[in-house]
């Protein structure tokens, strides 16, 4: 493999899903570095549909103080339609994905009331000083979706590369009314999801587990 195919991996299997911030902010220029990198990102004929808003500062808190309010009075009502169901092994990987959370930060199983208090925490965007809304013309359905989430990828790994913890966030995409009231975008754009980002806490025990990948061969096959 080639030193560039190297790093790549290196990015990927150090990426990981931050639930734990510290406060300090990051820099603009960190910010314009990775959005630089992530912008080239492919897409279908060359629309980048993707478009990004991200907060600083008091608007952040704003935001979260906002949502945590719309979450104990409201409703969600996302954009894009969440899956009706996790059949299968779908389910099993959802399953442990949480049990491992539940785990690293000692909450039991049967303890619903923690269970509900950790859920909470997507919605005070785990103390992030940034979070950042993905958002595409609504009119690209799937497609413009599909390519939003190369760039969501390409935004991680970027953001991975100058040492910052990411989390992508559909929960908070939950709430797109929240969303367009608190920084006026558009009806006629989807709010995909929100990524929560910032300098990892990586003292904090949440921090420390790992998510499981399939083998390759779960997931390849060859024809001819």
């Amino acid at each position: 493999m080639s030193a560039d195919g190297d790093a790549l991996k290196l990015l990927m299997q150090a990426r990981y899903s931050c639930r734990a911030f510290r406060p300090e902010p990051v820099e603009n220029a960190v910010i314009e570095r990775i959005v630089d990198t992530a912008r080239h990102t492919a897409s279908w004929n060359n629309t980048q549909p993707w478009e990004l808003l991200v907060t600083r500062g008091t608007e952040t808190e704003a935001f979260r103080q906002a949502l945590l309010r719309e979450v104990q009075t409201g409703k969600p009502g996302p954009d894009m339609d969440w899956p009706e169901s996790y059949p299968g092994e779908l389910g099993e990987r959802r399953r442990t994905c949480g049990y491992a959370l539940y785990n690293a930060v000692g909450i039991a199983r049967e303890d619903r009331e923690a269970r509900a208090r950790q859920s909470m925490r997507n919605f005070e965007l785990f103390d992030a000083p940034h979070v950042a809304i993905l958002h595409i013309p609504q009119v690209l359905g799937s497609y413009g979706a599909l390519d939003a989430g190369g760039f969501l990828t390409a935004f991680m790994l970027a953001a991975t590369a100058e040492g910052l913890g990411t989390i992508a966030q559909a929960a908070v995409a939950a709430y797109p009314h929240v969303i367009r009231r608190q920084f006026g975008l558009p009806e006629h754009h989807a709010i995909l999801c929100a990524i929560s980002f910032g300098y990892a806490d990586e003292t904090h025990p949440v921090n420390q587990y790992r998510t499981e990948r399939e083998d390759v061969g779960a997931i390849l096959s060859f024809k001819g």
